[in-house]
């Protein structure tokens, strides 16, 4: 086997739904392990998770090309593997010469080198490069055009002049001689002429005086500029000018020149923290980005009593075959919003343009915090799910997501979300709708309350509940109806059961 065919490049692959790039997290091997197929060589991060890449061929690491904490394009090399290390060394005519071997090239010759730009290449200091008609593409329209500019002829002028030709060029004018440097204007000096104050603080001789005042001042040969005003804002009253006139007027005062501000105190780099919004937080970031500014979003919130919500979790917890599983309020949350879709399906559509993607299928999405940032991996086909079915797939969706194991195709094909905001103990919210989706709940925190129940005033469990919804798919009364379904069943879950099923 030749060393060339012996060598392989692993590249990095696209892990899902057309991501570009990815950071290296960790390198799982290092040169001249042994590795076997499908073993597990490299973690990596992507916009969506972080994944483990298992290797294409089994032999030996001869090379890796970018360390750990570095970002890959897909598609670019990452890896090197010899897959028959038994055959002895590589020859170096098969795999190149190492570069510190190559013949180092003359300057003449680099110089003599002319690199064509690439198609597409954009020169620097063009945003766009150039565009039809010999334009400079910018960021709205185009710019001035690359060609000279073209003087319009004045009007009763005599026709272009034809350009002169260097035999009858006119010899150049010798230069003028050198005008003697000015004596240079110190910056208090350019200060004192450019605010002339007068006596009233003003600059520029500007005083503040009403018409009759100033006909008094002039009839009484009064100067207003030497006068300090007494009236409101530094204007000069009648009483100033009197005054003036009888020779008891107040010296006006030499002005005053305001000390510069002190700027505010400077911290040093030391005291900052920078952030590299990258992976997945950076996803999140664009998504909320267009989601805010793309679909128009109206929230409405609903107070529910879940005290026999609470109650059934715990009648729930008590019996024999669901003491090994996970019972939150959550469960019962996520089994209301699927019997509420049921009941009201436009809240599960897409908006495509023009028209509207209804789904008979329920991708549930549960957000979820994690080291990395948020994600919101979904339950694929929840509504045909048992309520033990849901409990299970609800737990292992939040442990999944803890330990940093979700992978791209969990997150995505969601339709809908839900946002358990009440573990951090806040009421509600206004969440922002997931792209592609037309509806997200957020579920606030159970407190104990005072609450009207039966004509009297009496402590039960309550939380709030916050709906955000696309207005171009889901009305007020439609975004009203499915908000209200969810509240009555969490009031009485199992009434509720009974009557819709």
């Amino acid at each position: 086997m030749s060393g060339v065919s012996r060598i392989k490049e692993f590249n990095l692959p696209d892990l899902g739904e057309g991501l570009t790039e990815g950071e290296i997290l960790a390198w799982l091997v290092k040169e001249g392990d042994t590795i076997e197929l499908n073993q597990p060589i490299v973690e990596v991060e992507t916009a969506k998770a972080a994944v483990e890449i298992p290797a294409k061929w089994a032999g030996q690491v001869r090379s890796i090309f970018h360390p750990e904490g570095s970002t890959v394009e897909v598609g670019t090399p990452i890896i090197a593997i010899d897959t028959d290390p038994g055959a002895g060394p590589v020859e170096a005519s098969t795999t190149g010469a190492p570069a510190a071997d190559l013949p180092t090239p003359s300057a003449a010759s680099l110089a003599a080198v002319e690199i064509a730009p690439e198609e597409g290449m954009v020169e620097p200091g063009l945003i766009g490069g150039v565009a039809p008609g010999g334009r400079t593409a910018v960021l709205v329209g185009y710019g001035p055009r690359n060609a000279p500019a073209k003087r319009r002829p004045r009007k009763g002028a005599s026709p272009e002049r034809p350009v002169a030709t260097p035999a009858a060029s006119v010899p150049p004018a010798p230069a003028p001689a050198p005008v003697p440097a000015a004596a240079p204007v110190t910056a208090a000096a350019a200060v004192a002429a450019a605010t002339t104050v007068n006596g009233n603080g003003r600059p520029g001789g500007l005083v503040l005086a009403k018409p009759p005042v100033r006909k008094l001042a002039k009839d009484l040969g009064v100067d207003l500029g030497s006068l300090r005003g007494s009236g409101p804002l530094g204007s000069i009253t009648r009483e100033d000018v009197q005054r003036a006139a009888s020779g008891t007027a107040t010296a006006a005062e030499p002005p005053t020149v305001a000390a510069p501000a002190t700027s505010a105190a400077a911290f040093g780099a030391d005291r900052e923290q920078r952030i590299p919004v990258k992976g997945v937080r950076r996803l999140t970031a664009e998504n909320m980005s267009r989601s805010a500014f793309t679909a128009p979003h109206v929230t409405e919130f609903l107070t529910v009593d879940v005290t026999r919500t609470m109650k059934a979790l715990d009648r729930l917890r008590g019996r024999r075959e669901w003491r090994d599983v996970r019972v939150s309020p959550l469960l019962l949350v996520a089994k209301a919003v699927l019997l509420a879709v049921r009941r009201h399906p436009m809240v599960n559509s897409t908006w495509a343009g023009d028209e509207i993607v209804v789904k008979e299928y329920v991708n549930l999405g549960i957000a979820a915090a994690t080291e990395r940032g948020l994600i919101v991996p979904n339950i694929k086909d929840a509504g045909r799910l048992t309520l033990r079915e849901l409990a299970d797939a609800l737990t292992d969706l939040v442990q999944t997501a803890k330990a940093g194991r979700t992978s791209p195709a969990d997150m995505s094909g969601g339709t809908l979300t839900i946002t358990n905001v009440g573990v951090f103990g806040v009421d509600t919210g206004t969440p922002i709708l997931p792209p592609g989706e037309s509806a997200i709940l957020a579920f606030g925190a159970v407190r104990e309350m005072p609450w009207v129940h039966k004509g009297k005033v009496r402590p039960r469990q309550v939380t709030t509940l916050g709906l955000s919804f696309d207005h171009r798919i889901i009305d007020g009364e439609l975004g009203s109806k499915f908000l209200r379904d969810i509240g009555d069943f969490l009031a009485d879950p199992e009434a509720a059961l009974l009557a819709w099923t």
